[in-house]
């Protein structure tokens, strides 16, 4: 027999994809509610507590109200929103994140997506700190630039419109200048670092797609790390892996060759790579000279970094084989 799913919100950019990847599932069967009850809440009632799981793609408030309107136990969720991601009465959905980590995700009926930025700098820096290579307090900074589907429908409408006043011209757009975007609370629960990493997102015009980098100082760290222990790390922390992949030295040297002189395009670099996958790739650059590296993860903003993840969780929720889908 199918197991059950309901999309709340499943007009959305992240619904909409979790919606294309279930499409074709024969051991799954996608409810949707009357688009004329949309938002009526005994109807939503209705439909979130009669299924198996509930995926909320909604913003924070509405995923909240969604989770309240639950009172059937046996309902597992799903919540690819910022609300519940450091409550502790929540999964985080990282199977990844650590050993053992799936379990956790396969006990619980209440898991929590991570965001797509945080996907990246997790993946890069848990296992650095976990290892001792990274300090606790070490001061942190991040960059990155992922395409504008990850603002949502109105900086989509605004990228694809272009002409203004509605619209946008520009080409690269720097954000979050007040240091307090919604994902570092979860950067900082995730990696066991005691202060805000300094986050500088930016949004390119292109639809999906990112790449998230975290530049370090190896000299100035107590244990001066070299650039093969933090490989080594990260390829210990993913090894056996489906999803993360770690690129090797040689891979590494290969594209630092390609970029050294002119800025040559390199495709393993593009953050649109990985688009239309669940799948990361984390890369150390680095002059072992000079003491320095830059710590690389390329995904796809709406796959692992959303949609791809929510079905990822929910494979393993349901007990199914953790790939079906993706």
């Amino acid at each position: 027999m199918a197991h059950t799913v309901f999309i709340d919100g499943e007009a959305g950019t992240t619904g909409l994809q979790i919606r294309q990847r279930l499409a074709e599932r024969r051991d799954l069967e996608v409810v949707s509610i009357d688009p004329a009850k949309r938002k009526d809440p005994a109807a939503r009632a209705e439909l979130l507590n009669g299924v198996d799981v509930a995926i909320l793609c909604l913003p924070d408030e509405g995923a909240r109200e969604a989770v309240a309107m639950i009172t059937n136990p046996a309902v597992k969720i799903v919540d690819p929103s910022t609300a519940h991601r450091v409550s502790p009465d929540w999964v985080f959905g990282f199977p990844e994140w650590k050993p053992g980590h799936r379990d956790a995700i396969r006990a619980s009926k209440r898991v929590t997506n991570p965001g797509c930025w945080s996907t990246g700098f997790i993946a890069l820096m848990a296992p650095l700190v976990r290892d001792g290579l990274a300090p606790t307090d070490w001061p942190v900074s991040v960059h990155g630039v992922s395409g504008y589907s990850g603002g949502g429908r109105s900086l989509i409408e605004e990228f694809e419109q272009q002409a203004p006043p509605a619209g946008t011209r520009d080409a690269y757009r720097g954000y979050g200048l007040t240091l307090s975007h919604k994902h570092l609370p979860e950067m900082v629960a995730y990696t066991g670092l005691a202060n805000t990493p300094l986050f500088s997102p930016a949004v390119g015009r292109y639809a999906q797609g990112m790449l998230v980098e975290i530049p370090l100082h190896l000299n100035m760290m107590p244990k001066a790390p070299s650039l093969k222990d933090l490989r080594e790390s990260l390829a210990g922390a993913y090894e056996g892996e489906a999803f993360v992949e770690v690129a090797s030295e040689a891979e590494c040297a290969e594209l630092q060759a390609a970029r050294a002189g002119a800025a040559a395009y390199v495709a393993a670099l593009d953050p649109e790579a990985l688009n239309g996958t669940n799948r990361m790739k984390l890369f150390v650059f680095g002059a072992e000279g000079r003491g320095q590296a830059r710590l690389i993860a390329v995904l796809d903003n709406l796959g692992k970094g959303a949609s791809g993840a929510a079905v990822q969780n929910l494979n393993i929720m349901l007990g199914l084989p953790e790939g079906e889908g993706l």
